[in-house]
């Protein structure tokens, strides 16, 4: 039995089959949960429509002028557009697959016992569990945000009440990672005026390198996307048909006001009034289920994966990472033979904002804790070729390489196509790559993946005084 119904739950249910087990998979919403619904899908292909907008009304090159105001954005089509798509994969990706050996009972779920999960009034039992209920987005104890409308990163859904189907003109974002990022500037360039409050010093301040962070920033300043740092919201308010948010920055107060509000403040375990005690499942102080490297919960027939377990054995927050666990989970429940754990040392990801942004494995701060005597170089996009010719070279590119070995221990870019020129750096520190292995691997000229030659080759020669192609 397995608790949800989102990509962790179908790796899970399609490993059994496989197995030739049966398998039940519990939904309180939708199938096929955050990602298809209201993550992933929709704001990739939101995304993208809000980037041929922008480059439509703004062409990087001499000879190509906007005429009139450039491409007209019709949101409610967009909405509509969004929606068949979302129709449209969950049909193939999920609901074309239940059957057979697996099926869905919808409802809420909840143990009763370490062997009896409710749903929608049914009992149901089962030998072995798995609980893939996912994560939801965090609401901050804000005073008045009960009182207020807002918005969280669930706008994007699909046939449910919190979907967005009308573009405000004016929007406030609180919070500063990858969502707040992304939605911000999707918005701003349908032509939303964008205001992002953010209580660190600078956007993406957690688990990523400064300079990030700092590229965005100036990204987002230059589309004149208003970033507001050190601001903590200290309560909110209607008033007429929008909101007002009192906010203490640094050491004053200020009050904005938007038509919208946006809390986009991360997110959290689904791990609540499911009845995890009345099973004998331990979660932590964060909400996280407690798993051992197999994904076994302290309850020996229960096992967790995907977002409910956060980032315990190096995990994170992501759809890929949550349908390799929950493969390794049904396996591990099933199998006792042939016991698989779960490494996570290598992980790439991605923000998508414009320019993306790409990472892999540790940053400078992070190799030192770990014991590391670190090289590290970080290069500007105008010293790779192909950035150059496509007149596009905002952002930078940072390796972090063990100084001893040269063995490379993590990669960030922001850049055009760095969600996809991560996999390189990912697929060779797999196989612990070194600087000289970078370096010596030809890469296709031009191309944006050069970035990671050119970054390598910092530790012996000034990037700025190499001819094309050179080592």
């Amino acid at each position: 039995m397995i608790l949800g119904s989102g990509s962790t739950a179908f790796a899970a249910a399609l490993a059994a089959q496989d197995m030739g087990k049966t398998a039940v998979m519990t939904e309180e919403r939708v199938i096929g949960g955050t990602c298809v619904n209201r993550g992933c899908l929709p704001s990739k292909n939101l995304i993208e429509a809000a980037k041929l907008i922008f480059d439509a009304r703004n062409p990087r090159y001499p000879g190509l002028e906007t005429c009139g105001p450039g491409l007209k954005v019709n949101f409610a089509e967009l909405i509509a557009q969004k929606d068949e798509v979302i129709r449209v994969y969950r049909g193939k990706k999920y609901d074309s697959l239940v059957g057979g050996q697996f099926s869905i009972e919808e409802g809420r779920s909840r143990f009763l016992d370490g062997n009896t999960v409710e749903i929608g009034g049914k009992r149901l039992t089962g030998k072995r569990f798995l609980i893939a209920t996912g994560s939801r987005p965090v609401v901050p104890d804000i005073p008045g945000l009960d009182e207020v409308p807002y918005l969280t990163s669930d706008l994007l859904t699909h046939d449910e009440a919190s979907e967005l189907k009308e573009l405000p003109a004016s929007l406030l974002i609180v919070g500063g990672g990858y969502i707040a990022l992304e939605l911000g500037q999707m918005f701003a360039r349908f032509g939303t005026e964008v205001t992002i409050l953010d209580r660190n010093a600078q956007v993406l301040a957690h688990g990523y390198e400064p300079a990030v962070g700092q590229a965005i920033g100036q990204v987002f300043a230059e589309e004149g996307i208003s970033i507001v740092p050190h601001a903590t919201v200290e309560g909110v308010r209607s008033e007429g048909a929008g909101v007002v948010a009192e906010v203490r920055v640094g050491k004053g107060r200020r009050t904005f006001r938007a038509e919208r509000l946006l809390i986009a403040a991360g997110r959290r375990p689904n791990t609540d009034e499911i009845g995890l005690e009345a099973a004998g499942v331990a979660v932590n102080a964060r909400g996280e289920v407690e798993v051992d490297a197999q994904l076994r919960t302290s309850a020996p027939h229960i096992f967790a994966a995907g977002d409910v377990i956060g980032r315990l054995h190096e995990s994170q927050m992501a759809t890929p990472v949550g349908a390799r666990q929950g493969g390794i989970a049904a396996h591990n429940a099933l199998d006792g033979n042939d016991l698989r754990n779960f490494d996570g040392r290598v992980i790439p990801r991605a923000v998508f904002t414009d320019p993306p942004i790409g990472i892999v494995g540790v940053t400078e701060a992070e190799a030192i804790a770990a014991g590391h005597r670190c090289w590290c170089a970080t290069i500007p996009m105008e010293l790779v070729p192909r950035a150059g010719a496509i007149r596009d070279t905002r952002g930078l590119i940072k390796m972090v390489a063990d100084a001893g070995s040269n063995e490379v221990l993590g990669v960030s870019m922001v850049g055009a196509g760095a969600p996809e020129v991560i996999h390189e750096a990912a697929i060779a520190m797999r196989f612990r790559a070194t600087l000289d292995d970078y370096i010596d691997q030809l890469h296709v000229y031009p191309t944006m993946a050069e970035a990671l030659k050119i970054v390598a080759i910092a530790r012996y020669k000034d990037p700025a005084k190499l001819s094309c192609c050179a080592e």
